[in-house]
């Protein structure tokens, strides 16, 4: 028997500055798997369960563990505990889309005012 809550845990959607949605499979950063040329989020999973982006990108090496390797270290270093995957881009240019595009939404915000 399926829970919502585990499909909630397993799946998070992000939106672009686009205003596209970009499913994305939900790991631990210990928990990943090894990845084959997909987009990333690492992610700072809070407590009380709301989520910060800390960095989007997409794996560009063709070895899965060694793209698995540079996440996690990638990961550790900005206090990361998850990694969000998208895996349905499937060629170099769109995944530099969708990087660009989720940057654009989430981490080039403008600075308040004073």
């Amino acid at each position: 028997m399926c829970a919502e809550a585990a499909f909630d845990q397993a799946f998070h959607y992000w939106r672009g500055a686009s205003g596209r949605r970009y499913l994305h499979s939900v790991y631990s950063l210990v928990g990943c798997p090894a990845l084959p040329q997909a987009n990333f989020i690492l992610v700072r999973r809070h407590e009380d369960g709301s989520r910060e982006a800390l960095a989007f990108g997409n794996t560009k090496d063709g070895a899965m563990s060694l793209n698995l390797a540079r996440l996690r270290h990638e990961g550790a270093k900005i206090g990361a505990n998850e990694v969000h995957i998208h895996l349905l881009a499937d060629t170099a240019r769109a995944r530099t889309f969708v990087e660009a595009d989720l940057t654009a939404a989430h981490l080039h915000q403008p600075a308040a005012a004073a």
